[in-house]
C-alpha cells in the first residue's frame, strides 16, 4: 500500500523538504505505509525558525481578543474533524478507541483554556522606598519556542508544546515524532489553518530519526529560539537540556516516568484492581503517567495479584480501529523489543510471571509480574508498554521508601480508605503529580505538568506556563 504524501507547513504555506527526500511513515499494526512524509534537514528548521522569527512581532502585538477567537475555532474545528482524527491516531500510532477519544475532550479543551489564556499576560505594580517613585513589572511573550514532541499520545503532545505559548503572543515551530508526524504536527497545523492562524505563527517540520539531531541542534541553537518545549525520553532530554544551557535557553522539559502506585491493604481491592489495569493497559503502557510499579501491602496482595491477573488474560487486544480492542501493537520492534528484555531479564532473576510476557508482532500482550525487586530493570528502568510489576511491602512507610526509591519523579497515586494518611504521603513522594485515590494517569489542562529528578524540570499547563514561555521585565 502507497500511503498519502504529506508536505510541510512553513510560513503559512505547504511544502517540500527543501532537498525533496521523503520517508516512509508506518502503520504499526499492519507494517503497511500509512503516509510518504518530507524529510526535512537543519535547512529546513532554518527556514521554520526565520518564518517563526519574522511572524512574532505581529502576532504579539495581535489583541489578545483575536488570538482567543482562533484558540475557540480550532477547538470547534478539531471536534467537526473527529472522526477523520480517530482514525488517524488508530492507524498512524496504533492507539485503542481509549486513547483516541480521550484526546479527542482533551484537546479541544486546552485550546478553549488556552483562548482565556490570551488575557494572563498581566503585569503588576510594585511600591518604592524612593518618595513619589514606584515599580511597574511586565510579562511579554518571549519570541520563538522550540516544541519538539514525541509519538505516543501526539494530539495532546503535539499541542500541548505550543498552544499556551502561542496564545500568550509568541510563534512556535513545532517538530512532531518521526514516528507520528502526521498525528503530531501536520494534522493540527491543518487544524489551525482553517482557524484563521496568520502565516508563520506555527510552523511544523518533519524528518527522519536520522536527522533529529541536526534539526534538533539548529531549533536549539538558532538565535531567534528564547524557549524550548520538549517532551520525550530522560535520555534524549538531558542532551536538549545541555545544549539549552550552553546557550543559555530556558526550557521546560517533560520527560520519563517509573510511576508507582501505592495500594494499602485498606483499599476496595476490586476498585484498585480496576485502577490498576487502566494504569498499566491503557495505551499499551506508551504513557509518561502510565503505572510502572504497582506497591501493594502484604495483606491484600494475594487476592489482588490473583484478580489483576484475571483482567489482564480477559483484555481484548490486536486490530486498534476495533472498537472493542484495548491492546493494540506497540509503535515499532525496538519498543517490543525492550519489553521483552524487561520482563525475561526479570524472570531471569527471580521474578515470577504471572500473566502475559509474549507478544505477537508488535501486540504485546499484558503482563502481570511478581517478586520484583529494586535492582531489575524491570522496577528501576522505564518500560514503556503494557507490564505491570507487582512488588509487595509490609506497610505505607515502606511503600512510601519503595516509591521514592527511583531515579524518576513524574507521577503516582495511591489509593488507601485513609485520606488523611494518603495526604500525609502525598506530601512526602518525590514526584510531580500525585493522585489521591486513583492511578498515575490523569491531568487536565488548567493543572501544572511536570516532574522532578530524572524527570524534568519546568511546568505545562495552568499559570505555571505563563511563567516558562513570557519574560518578566
Amino acid at each position: 500500500m502507497i500511503g498519502k504524501r504529506h508536505q510541510m507547513f512553513i510560513a503559512g504555506k505547504w511544502v517540500d523538504a527543501a532537498g525533496g527526500a521523503t520517508f516512509d511513515d508506518m502503520n504499526p499494526y499492519t507494517g503497511e505505509v500509512y503516509a510518504r512524509v518530507p524529510a526535512g534537514s537543519r535547512k529546513d528548521a532554518t527556514l521554520a525558525i526565520e518564518a517563526a522569527h519574522d511572524a512574532f512581532p505581529e502576532w504579539a502585538a495581535t489583541p489578545p481578543a483575536a488570538r482567543r477567537q482562533i484558540f475557540l475555532k480550532a477547538a470547534d474545528v478539531m471536534e467537526r474533524r473527529r472522526d477523520e482524527l480517530v482514525r488517524a491516531m488508530m492507524e498512524e500510532v496504533g492507539g485503542t478507541i481509549g486513547i483516541s477519544m480521550f484526546q479527542m475532550h482533551f484537546v479541544p479543551g486546552l485550546y478553549r483554556m488556552a483562548a482565556g489564556a490570551a488575557y494572563d499576560v498581566k503585569g503588576e505594580t510594585i511600591p518604592a522606598d524612593h518618595a513619589g517613585s514606584f515599580f511597574m513589572a511586565i510579562r511579554q511573550p518571549a519570541g520563538v519556542v522550540a516544541c519538539f514532541a514525541p509519538f505516543n499520545v501526539p494530539y495532546i503532545l503535539g499541542s500541548r508544546s505550543f498552544a499556551l505559548p502561542i496564545a500568550y503572543g509568541n510563534t512556535a515551530v513545532l517538530k512532531p515524532s518521526e514516528e507520528a508526524p502526521i498525528t503530531g504536527g501536520l494534522l493540527l497545523a491543518e487544524i489551525f489553518e482553517e482557524a484563521g492562524l496568520p502565516p508563520g505563527v506555527l510552523n511544523v517540520i518533519t524528518g527522519t530519526r536520522e536527522a533529529a539531531e541536526e534539526i534538533g541542534d539548529e531549533m536549539i541553537s538558532h538565535p531567534a529560539v528564547r524557549r524550548i518545549s520538549f517532551t520525550g525520553s530522560t535520555e534524549v532530554g538531558r542532551i536538549i537540556a545541555e545544549k539549552a544551557g550552553r546557550h543559555l535557553k530556558r526550557a521546560v522539559l517533560e520527560l520519563g516516568g517509573k510511576d508507582p502506585l501505592i495500594i494499602l491493604g485498606d483499599a476496595d481491592v476490586d476498585y484498585a484492581v480496576d485502577a490498576a489495569a487502566w494504569g498499566a493497559f491503557l495505551h499499551q503502557g506508551e504513557i509518561c503517567m502510565s503505572t510502572e510499579r504497582l506497591i501493594v501491602e502484604k495483606s491484600i496482595a494475594k487476592e489482588f495479584t490473583q484478580k489483576l491477573k484475571e483482567r489482564a488474560l480477559a483484555i481484548p487486544m490486536g486490530d486498534p480501529t476495533n472498537p472493542a480492542t484495548a491492546i493494540g501493537p506497540l509503535i515499532n520492534q525496538r519498543a517490543v523489543e525492550k519489553v521483552h528484555a524487561h520482563v525475561e531479564e526479570a524472570v531471569a532473576n527471580g521474578a515470577h510471571l504471572v500473566a502475559g510476557g509474549q507478544y505477537d508482532n508488535l501486540v504485546y500482550h499484558p503482563t502481570v509480574v511478581t517478586d520484583v525487586t529494586t535492582d531489575m530493570r524491570l522496577f528501576t528502568e522505564q518500560t514503556f508498554g503494557p507490564v505491570a510489576p507487582i512488588v509487595v511491602v509490609n506497610d505505607w512507610e515502606e511503600a512510601l521508601a519503595v516509591a521514592n526509591d527511583s531515579k524518576y519523579g513524574l507521577s503516582a497515586g495511591i489509593i488507601t480508605g485513609d485520606f488523611t494518611r494518603a495526604l500525609d504521603m502525598a506530601l512526602r513522594l518525590e514526584t510531580g503529580m500525585v493522585h489521591i485515590g486513583d492511578q498515575t494517569v490523569n491531568d487536565e489542562p488548567q493543572a501544572p505538568f511536570g516532574g522532578v529528578k530524572g524527570s524534568g524540570y519546568g511546568r505545562f499547563g495552568g499559570q505555571a506556563a505563563l511563567d516558562e514561555f513570557t519574560e518578566l521585565r
